[in-house]
């Protein structure tokens, strides 16, 4: 018997295909590289206020978008185009000024959101386990928030992890 069902995508569309369905409504998606600080607008604006109606969970895949936001040079699974190299660079120097480390500002917009159930932030080696439960720890001012928003880092409705 299945107890529960749902998806592990890359995109946007075939979760909101799955959402317009009448029955069975899905339990969960794994929703990979694009509910980041780097690729959230299309979720935000067309799939999450939909699996939040629908009490669908949301499981956030490569929160890190495919490393360049845990120091690497990738994006989608290549070298990283210049304007996401440009934003990453922004939002380094934004996180030094306050003293956090860009894996913490990521996992944890990532898990701000609502609809958000867990983040799977995916490990090369196991020492980076131990990075991330620090980053999840990591105490992140509400000011850094405040100035990612304003400076048009972070989509204007992206729930943040203030407060």
């Amino acid at each position: 018997m299945i107890k529960a069902w749902g998806l592990g995508v890359n995109r946007v569309e075939p979760i909101e295909l799955t959402l317009d369905l009448d029955e069975p409504k899905p339990d969960a998606f794994l929703f990979a590289g694009r509910y980041t600080l780097l690729d959230h607008d299309r979720a935000l604006e067309r799939l999450l206020p939909t699996g939040v109606g629908q009490d669908v969970d949301l499981v956030v895949g490569g929160p890190y978008s495919s490393g360049i936001l845990a120091g690497g040079t990738h994006f989608e699974y290549q070298d990283a185009p210049a304007h996401i190299v440009e934003k990453v660079t922004r939002i380094k120097k934004l996180a030094e000024r306050h003293g956090i480390s860009v894996k913490a500002a990521a996992l944890q917009f990532a898990l701000a959101h609502p609809a958000t159930a867990a983040v799977i932030p995916g490990a090369t080696r196991p020492s980076r386990i131990a990075e991330d439960v620090a980053a999840l720890d990591e105490t992140v001012p509400a000011a850094f928030w405040t100035e990612l928003r304003d400076a048009g880092l972070v989509a204007p409705p992206a729930p943040l992890p203030i407060g």
